[in-house]
């Protein structure tokens, strides 16, 4: 592994779509940052604070996200209605980086799905884990957004996806569309978390709440409906690092944190019997890296979460619950009956680092 001091530059910037761009970019920053490049962070909202948290002494850029928030219902439509905004700020962080780029040098741009962050004045790379988009509307419309989707990833110098080629993977077809539009490099799976021997069990069950309002709340009021008759130690971690209001519950039995770090996480995934969580990409990859069995809730009209959940459970990997079927114990039940397939190694959380090292070379050379 390369380990030089020298003055390479990379700029970072994840999208603002709940945090799991952000935290799925902590092993790439790590990563930078032990080969020498001086990394430089660009995000708003919860991903910065995020990041203040985990790399204090890191400059970090602000870059206003794309603001969605989901419906109750008929996600296609509610973002139909957002596609002005969305093109808008596709439009604005591509602008934003030319500005940035007039006045200091960066060796590369690393762009987590933010499709604007394109330049022909330095290295782009674009991560995405959807080289095909669902759109939970049919193979038509799931065509023409993987069109567009593609026509802003050509832009890139590179296309990463973290994932593993061929059968053995975790994202499906997203990840594995049946023609490829551009010429990916996959970069293995990633997680932030590492895996430790178990000690002891400390909770009987974790709920790990995330993603996008009104859906996280509406979740979490469910769950915690149902927590008073549950017989055993839980932790509640509500998703929310920038919360008020704290939760207040009867029940002794319960610990409710507002929001976990990357260290807290990793403990309190490998002390938990069971954990309920969303079926997020990088939720899925942290769960598989450390090893945990774990009942998945999509976000509901989140055709994303709503097909790995699925993909998840053929594989036997993860069982899944509707949301608006949630149930705690038949949830439970369901797991306890599950045939569990662990078909992920060590090994397979990896190969990024050869594609970080590719890239090292690469700068070093130009």
């Amino acid at each position: 592994m390369h380990n030089l001091n020298f003055n390479k530059r990379i700029l970072i910037a994840p999208l603002d779509w709940g945090l799991g761009h952000a935290t799925r970019c902590i092993p790439l920053i790590e990563a930078f940052r032990k080969r020498g490049f001086e990394v430089v962070l660009a995000a708003d909202g919860p991903a910065a604070r995020l990041y203040a948290r985990e790399f204090p002494d890191l400059d970090i850029r602000l870059l206003k996200g794309y603001g969605i928030r989901y419906g109750k219902s008929n996600l296609l439509l509610h973002l139909l209605f957002q596609l002005p905004r969305i093109f808008r700020t596709i439009r604005f962080e591509h602008q934003w980086l030319q500005a940035v780029l007039k006045k200091e040098r960066f060796d590369c741009i690393i762009s987590d799905n933010r499709p604007g962050l394109w330049s022909k004045k330095t290295h782009t790379i674009y991560i995405t884990h959807q080289l095909m988009i669902q759109s939970g509307k049919g193979k038509f419309l799931n065509q023409i957004l993987e069109y567009l989707h593609s026509s802003y990833m050509k832009r890139f110098a590179e296309v990463w996806v973290p994932d593993l080629r061929g059968t053995r993977n975790m994202a499906g077809a997203l990840s594995h569309p049946a023609h490829d539009r551009v010429h990916p490099l996959y970069m293995g799976l990633i997680s932030r978390l590492n895996y430790e021997q178990q000690t002891s069990e400390l909770y009987d069950l974790t709920v790990l709440l995330s993603g996008p309002e009104p859906q996280r709340t509406l979740l979490e009021n469910r769950i915690v409906s149902q927590l008073d008759t549950f017989q055993g130690k839980v932790l509640l971690v509500r998703g929310l690092p920038y919360e008020q209001t704290p939760l207040i519950l009867s029940g002794r039995h319960i610990t409710v944190e507002p929001f976990l770090n990357s260290s807290q996480v990793q403990t309190a995934l490998l002390s938990s019997k069971q954990v309920i969580c969303r079926s997020g990409y990088t939720t899925l990859m942290d769960l598989v890296k450390l090893k945990r069995k774990a009942i998945l809730v999509p976000t509901p009209g989140q055709p994303e979460q709503e097909y790995l959940a699925r993909y998840m459970q053929e594989q036997n990997r993860f069982p899944y619950v509707r949301q608006h079927d949630f149930q705690l114990q038949a949830a439970l039940q369901k797991a306890e009956t599950f045939e569990w397939t662990d078909s992920f190694s060590e090994e397979d959380f990896t190969i990024y680092e050869q594609r970080v090292d590719e890239l090292l070379d690469y700068t070093l050379s130009a």
